[in-house]
């Protein structure tokens, strides 16, 4: 039996690390084509590793010119587009009373521009494919937390995305769904600097989650993966949270 995801293509931002990588690893052992975008050769290298069905690319997604070169490389690459995973995303505190107009913005450019600009100039190809949209949010923009309420706002503004454009794309015939990782074991802290009371003070979250550990890149891959399968072809607008219960407790 040939894997459930051969002959798809899929592109993924995000992909030089944590569930980005998992992502694009899980849809080629799948038997997908992937193109792995990131801002870091040497990170995206790492994620192709021996498989030569992900194809790395690197970009800034900020850039205006990013959304249209990376639908064309995918177009280059593969002649289309079956799915799109909005993983790229920053992370840091932002405490009222300091929150700075450089850090508002560079969130709101990564963690909501960027997934709007790069979906809608990959309309054309996944209403093409019947594709599905997967953005990555996070089970933190469904409730409140100290100090990091502009990140949380973008995740939970992408949700609404999710909700908006389910609705918007539904007679076009593309899915779009979220995916809202809790407290996951990703360097996406490190990988943003910050210092490590502050990443231990986060991860430390996982002591609020009911199966009491943080989850892996691997278990968020998993879904991401089975939401672009055609037997959840019935779902679309779902925010599924991947954390081990913390937004039910």
């Amino acid at each position: 039996m040939e894997p459930i995801s051969t002959g798809k293509t899929v592109v993924i931002t995000g992909a030089g690390s944590g569930i980005g990588r998992a992502a694009a690893r899980t849809f080629a052992d799948r038997g997908a084509k992937v193109l792995a975008v990131g801002r870091t050769a040497d990170k995206l290298a790492e994620t192709a590793g021996d498989r030569p069905s992900i194809i790395p690319m690197t970009v800034d997604i900020t850039d205006p010119d990013a959304p249209q070169a990376v639908v064309s490389r995918a177009v280059t690459a593969f002649g289309g587009m079956d799915a799109l995973v909005n993983c790229a995303g920053v992370f840091r505190p932002t405490p009222l009373g300091a929150v700075t107009t450089h850090d508002f913005d560079h969130l709101i450019a990564v963690n909501l521009r960027a997934p709007l600009m790069i979906t809608q100039a990959a309309l054309p190809l996944l209403e093409r494919s019947a594709g599905t949209v997967v953005n990555i949010s996070a089970s933190i923009g469904q409730h409140g937390w100290p100090d990091l309420s502009v990140y949380g706002a973008t995740k939970a503004g992408l949700d609404f995305f999710t909700r908006s454009w389910a609705n918007d794309l539904a007679l076009r015939g593309i899915r779009v769904v979220s995916v809202a990782p809790g407290p996951i074991e990703t360097p996406i802290l490190e990988n943003n600097g910050l210092d490590w009371p502050t990443v231990m003070n986060v991860h430390q979250m996982h002591e609020l989650v009911p199966l009491a550990r943080c989850g892996t890149a691997q278990e968020v891959a998993w879904w991401i993966a089975n939401f672009t399968e055609s037997l959840a072809g019935y779902v679309t607008g779902t925010i599924l949270a991947v954390d081990g219960g913390y937004s039910a407790a």
